[in-house]
Order: structure tokens, then C-alpha cells, then sequence
């Protein structure tokens, strides 16, 4: 199986990035690490083994790229610049990480936005607010309103990165609806240990996707399914052969 890191100056942030790519050839999904981690998150949690099978015949390819969690959402800074980093880090994906898959691709691709936890909070506030770069989002066990890290605190970027707050406001015969309704979507949570710090959340996300009449699969597990990687494998397993199987 392929494997390549690349590191990557982003004048964006102003710092080395990781970009750590896995396979060939298939489907692209790009993986946002879970809070506080780095690219090298699904291989050390075992998600690229995992996954293996796909990936080494050609149906996957795997984008895994670093974060900045504790510059933003987990950082102690002022409100203020905890958000601008967090919209300096959509700046980079979309302008550094997005060109950087096109070429690896050899030519413009629409790959898939997905994470675990925090990253899937990531995988949801890019695909919502550009799904025409991406072709739909697989996000498990997330956060989709960021008032969680800003309490009652808002400004533009975080309204803008927050999910839940900026789809309430969408019109109607917005032209992303429609483009939604023509992207993959799915959102997934359990019912164990931990995933109450989150269901809330999805909760409210699925409110406001079926008020919008934006089509989604918003599956539910069990009550032994926890806000851990071991579940996150599972359901990775389950999802990615409904994506790449039609």
C-alpha cells in the first residue's frame, strides 16, 4: 500500500503542515484528525489498516492532514483569535490541502470530507459550507453547533463555522439545497459511553437538515456503541461500502 507524508509549508498559517496520503486510486476521502491530533491519528487509532482492503484495491484513497484544535476550539486564547484560527485553518484546506489532492489526483476530483469526534465537526463545517468542492461527508460522533467552545460568544467566524446556527438561516431556493440533495451525507452517533457529550448535537443537526428538506442519513447505534475508535472502525467499515459500492 502506498504510503506517503508529505510536509508542506502553508503560508496560510506559517508553519510546516503534515499531509500524510494513503493508496492510489478511488475514491478520495480527506480525514480530519479527532481533537488535538495530528495526520498521523487513523494510522495510530487503526483506521488505514482497517481499511486496507480498499485502499490496496484502488476503490480508496485516503487524505489525512493535520489540525490546529489547540490554537482554536480547545485553546485557552481569547474568543477572538481562537476563531480567526479556526477560519485560517478552512483558508488552508481550501487553499492549500484542496490543489494539493487536485495534483495528486491529476486533475480536479470531488473527494469526501470525513472525521471522528472533532474531526467530524471539521468534515461538517467544510462540506456544508462548500459542497461544491466536495462529494459528500461522512462524519462520526461530532459537534456541529461550536456555541459548545464559544458558550454564548459569536462573531462571523464562528457563526460561519458552525453548521447548525448557519443552515437555520438558509433560505429555501438557496442553490446549496440543491446541491446538497445531490451529495452523500451522512451523519452517524451512538447511544454509549461518552457519545451524550455530542448526541445533542446531532440531534439538532438532523432537526434542522429534515426543515430543510435536505436529504441525509442520520443513523443512530446502539447503546453499546461509545464515543471511542473502536466503534469509529466499525462504522467506518459499515459506511464506506455504501459510498463506493454503487
Amino acid at each position: 500500500m502506498r504510503r506517503e507524508v508529505i510536509d508542506q509549508y502553508s503560508y496560510t498559517l506559517n508553519r510546516n503542515m503534515k499531509v500524510r496520503i494513503y493508496g492510489h486510486y478511488g475514491d478520495t476521502f480527506l480525514f480530519f484528525p479527532s481533537q488535538d491530533h495530528q495526520s498521523d491519528d487513523y494510522e495510530n487509532f487503526g483506521v488505514i489498516s482497517s481499511l486496507s482492503d480498499f485502499i490496496e484495491q484502488g476503490k480508496i484513497k485516503i487524505v489525512c492532514i493535520d489540525g490546529i484544535d489547540y490554537e482554536s476550539f480547545s485553546s485557552n486564547a481569547s474568543y477572538e483569535h481562537r476563531a480567526y484560527m479556526q477560519e485560517q485553518y478552512y483558508h488552508y484546506v481550501i487553499n492549500e490541502v484542496l490543489p494539493l489532492i487536485y495534483s495528486d489526483n491529476h486533475g480536479f476530483c470531488l473527494p469526501y470530507v470525513s472525521g471522528c469526534s472533532m474531526g467530524a465537526t471539521q468534515a461538517a463545517i467544510f462540506f456544508f459550507r462548500r459542497p461544491d468542492l466536495f462529494k459528500g461527508v461522512l462524519a462520526l460522533s461530532g459537534i456541529y453547533d461550536v456555541s459548545y467552545f464559544f458558550s454564548s460568544w459569536c462573531n462571523l467566524d464562528v457563526y460561519n463555522n458552525s453548521p447548525t446556527r448557519f443552515l437555520k438561516n438558509m433560505p429555501w431556493n438557496h442553490p446549496y439545497i440543491s446541491l446538497y440533495n445531490q451529495r452523500d451525507i451522512i451523519f452517524c452517533v451512538g447511544q454509549g459511553d461518552y457519545e451524550y457529550l455530542v448526541d445533542w448535537s446531532f440531534y439538532e443537526l438532523r432537526n434542522v437538515l429534515s426543515e430543510k428538506g435536505i436529504n441525509a442519513w442520520m443513523d443512530v447505534w446502539g447503546t453499546d456503541s461509545a464515543h471511542h475508535w473502536y466503534w469509529w472502525i466499525k462504522q467506518y467499515r459499515y459506511f464506506i461500502p455504501h459510498l463506493i459500492n454503487r
